[in-house]
């Protein structure tokens, strides 16, 4: 039985953020090479689009490539890079057709020309698209996210536009890459291990975390739906009580 069908449709989060991790295992329990991993883990991220969309996810946001991946050997870093042109190659016509919005996150400016060129061709293409926003987060890291907001904020103060004063949690979150989108509500990493990797710090401050042992490959819609209905379960109370939230419900 699955569990999509318990779940409470207004109670989905508008924003879920996902911490890809497994692939590289995964393939090595297969016997193979690292890559056939991350080709794997590409029909997993449609079957996770797919998913969100049809539940009625707003936003979601995929980490697939962190400011420090480029430690990994050279020659996976190019194969990573070589699989992320042709999957959106691949992919853009199936995103037109599902209603869903394509952007990103992170340097972009160190991609190579060749992503960069293809990832802006898709972005343009599913611009005015008015469903799923399926966010990218390459070359990203909060760390470097919250230093480059800082500066903007500071250049911001600098040239008058604002006052020290001004900068509010609200106002700080212009500066981020993610401005215009809410919060993630729930988090979801994959593969077992317990960190956040340097991924969305400012923006997960209330977020609930899911942690899986399932590795990003054999991920499937129903581990999603599982997910979605754990989130559901548990009580969010950003630093009230239990019986805070009783009485207000009341």
């Amino acid at each position: 039985m699955s569990a999509k069908k318990d779940l409470d449709k207004d109670k989905i989060p508008r924003h879920v953020v996902i911490i890809m991790d497994g692939n590289g295992r995964w393939a090595k329990k297969k016997g193979a090479a690292r890559m056939f991993g991350h080709k794997r883990g590409v029909r997993t991220v449609r079957e996770i689009t797919e998913a969100a969309s049809e539940t009625g996810v707003e936003y979601l946001t995929l980490y697939v490539f962190s400011t420090e991946n480029w430690n990994r050997p050279q020659a996976e870093v190019s194969a990573l890079m070589a699989l992320l042109v042709s999957t959106i190659a691949d992919e853009t016509e199936g995103l037109i057709k599902n209603n869903v919005k394509l952007k990103t996150i992170g340097e972009l400016s160190r991609l190579p020309a060749r992503v960069a060129d293809e990832l802006n061709g898709c972005i343009s293409r599913t611009s005015t698209n008015t469903g799923l926003t399926l966010t990218l987060a390459l070359n990203y890291g909060s760390q470097w996210e919250i230093i480059e907001a800082v500066k903007k904020a500071a250049a911001a103060v600098q040239s008058g536009e604002i006052a020290v004063a001004d900068i509010t949690g609200n106002v700080f979150n212009n500066f981020l890459s993610t401005a215009g989108m809410p919060d993630p509500e729930l988090l979801i990493r994959t593969g077992g291990e317990l960190r956040i990797s340097n991924f969305m710090l400012w923006q997960i401050a209330y977020s609930e975390l899911y942690f899986t042992e399932v590795l990003w490959p054999d991920f499937s819609k129903e581990h999603f739906y599982t997910a979605l209905l754990d989130y559901q379960k548990r009580e969010r109370r950003f630093g009230k009580t239990g019986d805070q939230l009783t009485i207000n419900k009341k």
